[in-house]
């Protein structure tokens, strides 16, 4: 009975867990796992960072429908935006564009030129706005790919150690296939926020897209009519009238 609890005892106990199956894949599970890590950490960072510039070009759009358009010429109008934004570049474009427009002496020529220098000013900004995007596509298309690599591999090396131990022990398969479905798992983890990621941003460009193209056909409007059209701005509203002070209290008799 001593020499069974003895034997037992002495017994090699197998451990399971994340870092023990990664070290069971060896080098190849710790460079797909170090390529996922990658991958997940330029996702959220490019995910925030265009949410953050988003935000900021949608905020600065206020400013052009109650300011930009209260001005009394295009030069007054394109101090009043932000230096480093969009729409400060849409109208700085259509100032020289204007200045331009006595140089040309077709009209039509004229007008075409004014046309194309707005186009190229927005499709710059749009290129901007989807910058960053094609690595989320990216990532979200080859992460289950990548997953899947180290799935593979994590089976082949179960095969291998079934066929060196001539049995199908839990002790010789359950290593492998355990970093095999969590190199499965990852992938999946990396490239689903990636894929969401990527759909929304691109439904918020297009949102943007879409108030750069009103502005940009409002500013030609605006210098082919010589300032006579232009979109109705909504009036400021009025100040409060300050309060009346409190009536003094009548004296006592």
């Amino acid at each position: 009975m001593n020499l069974y609890l003895l034997a037992a005892g002495a017994a090699p106990e197998s451990k399971f867990g994340f870092v023990e199956a990664m070290k069971e894949g060896g080098p190849v599970a710790w460079s797909i796992l170090a390529i996922m890590i990658i991958m997940s950490v330029g996702s959220f960072y490019i995910m925030f960072t265009k949410l953050f510039e988003q935000n900021k070009v949608i905020k600065q759009y206020g400013a052009v429908q109650n300011q930009f358009w209260r001005a009394s010429s295009l030069k007054e109008g394109a101090t009043k935006l932000d230096k480093d934004g969009p729409w400060r570049q849409l109208a700085d474009d259509a100032v020289k564009a204007q200045e331009d427009h006595g140089k040309m002496t077709d009209a039509l020529e004229s007008h075409d030129y004014m046309h194309g220098s707005l186009q190229r000013s927005e499709d710059s900004i749009n290129a901007v706005l989807a910058g960053g995007l094609p690595f989320l596509a990216t990532v979200g298309a080859t992460a289950p790919f990548v997953g899947l690599l180290g799935t593979v591999i994590g089976i082949y090396r179960a095969l291998i150690n079934i066929g060196i131990a001539g049995n199908a022990s839990i002790d010789k398969v359950a290593g492998p296939v355990g970093e095999a479905l969590i190199m499965t798992a990852i992938g999946l983890l990396v490239a689903v926020p990636a894929v969401f990621a990527f759909n929304w941003l691109q439904s918020r460009n297009r949102k943007i897209a879409a108030m750069l193209s009103t502005f940009s056909t409002d500013l030609l409007a605006y210098m082919n009519s010589n300032g006579a059209v232009k979109p109705a701005v909504v009036a400021a509203p009025a100040a409060k009238p300050a309060a009346k002070p409190a009536a003094a209290p009548a004296p006592k008799a």
